[in-house]
């Protein structure tokens, strides 16, 4: 199960568009994927999920993947993560 902690440094943090995208580009994977904040943990795959943990500029959250497609799907979520 590999994970990875990434901090948010975009103004609006991950919230509306930000979380869709992301949402979205989680759904693209076969792997389960969590995020997880302060101990709160989100399906990825679900936009109101990832909404329902209030991250904000300066957060760190870690992104969790398990499944046959979990290495590159960490890679390309932390990647939108630090480019958003």
């Amino acid at each position: 199960m590999p994970e990875r902690d990434v901090t948010l440094d975009n103004e609006v943090g991950l919230h509306a568009r930000p979380a869709a995208v992301f949402s979205k580009a989680a759904a693209r994977f076969t792997s389960s994927i969590t995020v997880v904040k302060s101990g709160e943990e989100a399906n990825a795959k679900s936009v109101l999920s990832v909404l329902k943990l209030d991250i904000q500029k300066g957060d760190t959250v870690t992104i969790r993947t398990v499944g046959s497609d979990d290495d590159e799907a960490l890679t390309e979520l932390v990647k939108l993560v630090e480019d958003l």
